[in-house]
């Protein structure tokens, strides 16, 4: 059973290069490694070559990979529970990663308690229509006149983790980098409309681990904030904590105040926005580059921002290098 309050946690990976390769801190590298290492395999979302996003099982690093970095759109399950079920019948470990409504479908499916299963919920913002995602692709290509070959939905690389642009890269050998589709989801007339009340949007959580970007981390941990990825842990039950305790050796962390990690969706559903219908029906109505300019942030006032961030992030490097580190996020 899970605690009334968790405890909470800043994570960052020792191994620079699994944190370089993670969307925040590498902590679910650092938990499936553990559950591989002895045998067991893992669930988790991939992004497919058709950038639709899957539930897949891997019982190797390597599959593993696939599932690291975001993905904001909604994953296809399919036979998934199922495949689990079957895995945990025959005692094999299992970790399944997702959110925390997948989570909670998974155990409501599986009916009983299994202590060779262990669930790892995302702290979720929402999820978008599918439909938007596809335009939004469709209408990328258009512009590049070319087949989008990869997606990265946060490049921290270019950009650091503080920084949210999706970048596109193209059969042609051209990429882009853009804040539209962000600037949709995080807008919100695209989320489900289950999403206006969804009952995780909270502290208690279904996972007995639950993970998330540490937003706030500059002050709950100044010195974990480099612009290179830190994890937020929430350790909810016995069984996340033993997990946990097992794990410590391969990360940096620190215990940290529960309200110091409180992001929104960690207090309550986002409310609908009252533009929701006038955004279906501008979108089913309207080209989407009218939808692009009219809800994605598109135009001089963005151009403007844009440019600015840049100039920030240059000189925030040229500071960096210097030996004096401005830890404040742009």
């Amino acid at each position: 059973m899970n605690w009334k309050q968790p405890k909470v946690y800043a994570v960052k990976h020792k191994d620079e290069t699994t944190r370089a390769a993670s969307r925040s801190g590498g902590i679910f590298t650092a938990l499936s490694d553990l559950v591989l290492s002895n045998g067991g395999v893992v669930y988790g979302c991939v992004l497919t070559d058709d950038f639709d996003a899957v539930h897949i099982r891997a019982d190797n690093a390597e599959e593993r990979n696939r599932m690291r970095g975001s993905k904001y759109i909604q994953s296809k399950l399919g036979d998934i529970f199922r495949n689990v079920k079957a895995d945990l019948d025959v005692r094999r470990n299992v970790l399944f990663s997702g959110t925390s409504c997948q989570v909670a479908g998974l155990k409501k499916y599986l009916g009983k308690e299994y202590d060779n299963l262990f669930c790892v919920d995302i702290v979720c913002h929402g999820v978008p229509s599918k439909k938007i995602w596809e335009a939004y692709l469709r209408w990328q290509e258009q512009k590049m006149h070319s087949k989008v070959a990869s997606v990265d939905f946060r490049n921290k690389k270019d950009f650091g983790w503080h920084d949210h642009v999706e970048t596109l890269c193209f059969e042609n050998g051209k990429s882009t980098s853009s804040r539209v589709f962000k600037e949709l989801f995080y807008g919100h007339t695209v989320l489900r409309p289950s999403c206006y009340e969804c009952p995780y949007k909270s502290v208690i959580h279904p996972g007995d681990i639950t993970i998330a970007d540490y937003w706030g981390i500059e002050k709950a941990a100044p010195e974990f904030d480099d612009n290179k990825g830190v994890s937020l842990v929430l350790v909810n039950n016995e069984a996340g904590e033993k997990i946990f305790e097992k794990v410590k050796e391969r990360l940096i962390w620190k215990q940290t105040k529960l309200e110091d990690g409180l992001q929104p969706p960690l207090k309550a559903p986002f409310p609908k926005p009252q533009n929701r219908e006038q955004f279906w029906r501008d979108f089913q109505n309207r080209p989407f580059e009218y939808v692009a300019k009219k809800y994605g942030g598109i135009g001089l006032k963005n151009d403007s921002k844009s440019f600015l961030r840049k100039i920030k992030r240059k000189i925030k490097k040229l500071v960096s290098e210097g030996g004096k580190r401005n830890t404040s996020i742009i």
